[in-house]
């Protein structure tokens, strides 16, 4: 049981510790980063309040036989409620958290609640499938638990946005951040769901899937940079004739982003 638990957090713990290691400035305190971790978890039942209702309505069935059923089950089933609940859970914890104060935090402190989530519902899928619990376990290491970090990667990034960035695109980087996530992960889950509903359709889906699948990667390894440098604001700094590629002084603090950014409107 206890190797069970440990194939199951291991995927989670290795990314967790990756998106530590980029947070190059100032690191998160590891009680916030655990803090983190258990609102992940706590977006797992979250989730299910908003997609069992679905279920039971017959919007999404939890067998998909047709790409539309596999489109329906991953937008209804997963993609919707599953980023919607990681979306409250961020917005929740960083609401008031002191320690929220640069661009990189965002999606540190997003990839905290996706690998939480993650990790719980990688812990169910293992203890459900017991007699082939090895298998699944590196399947979903190299898949599902990557996908989850990716699009909280996505989702901290969009949200670090809103809260420091231009203040005239907050609402539209807010909804971008639990937008795009849930659109992604309906395509992954889709496009992995109508792999094997007939051969017909399977080497297209498998096709898009590894193109999806790349283009998460190298899109999350670009959020990831730009925020650890911080050139968000490399226009603001030319504005103000700060000829700089990233202003130390300026590392994504609320208040010396805000007065940027007075600053600048002025």
């Amino acid at each position: 049981m206890l190797l069970v638990i440990i194939a199951a957090l291991l995927p989670a713990a290795g990314l967790l510790y990756f998106i530590w290691n980029k947070d190059k400035f100032r690191k998160e305190p590891t009680r916030e980063l655990l803090r983190g971790f258990g609102y992940g978890m706590l977006s797992v039942p979250a989730s299910l309040l908003l997609s069992m209702p679905l279920m039971l309505a017959g919007v999404y069935t939890m067998q998909p036989d047709t790409a539309g059923e596999c489109i329906s089950t991953a937008l209804f089933g997963a993609g919707i409620p599953e980023e919607a609940a990681k979306f409250f859970l961020l917005v929740l914890f960083l609401r008031k958290n002191r320690y929220f104060d640069e661009y990189m935090d965002g999606i540190v402190y997003a990839v905290c609640i996706g690998l939480g989530f993650a990790s719980l519902e990688n812990i169910g899928y293992l203890f459900g499938n017991l007699s082939q619990w090895l298998g699944v376990g590196v399947l979903r290491g190299l898949l599902s638990v990557p996908a989850h970090f990716f699009l909280a990667v996505t989702m901290g990034y969009f949200y670090s946005l809103a809260v420091f960035g231009d203040s005239s695109k907050r609402r539209i980087n807010l909804i971008l951040a639990v937008a795009v996530p849930m659109l992604l992960h309906a395509a992954f889950d889709a496009l992995l769901m109508m792999s094997g509903v007939g051969a017909s359709i399977a080497a297209s889906a498998v096709t898009l899937f590894l193109g999806l699948y790349i283009y998460l990667i190298v899109s999350s390894r670009k959020r990831i940079a730009i925020s650890t440098f911080n050139r968000f604001y490399i226009v603001d700094y030319f504005r103000l004739s700060i000829f700089t590629f990233a202003n130390r002084n300026c590392l994504g603090r609320r208040s010396e982003c805000q007065t940027i950014r007075s600053n600048n409107a002025s």
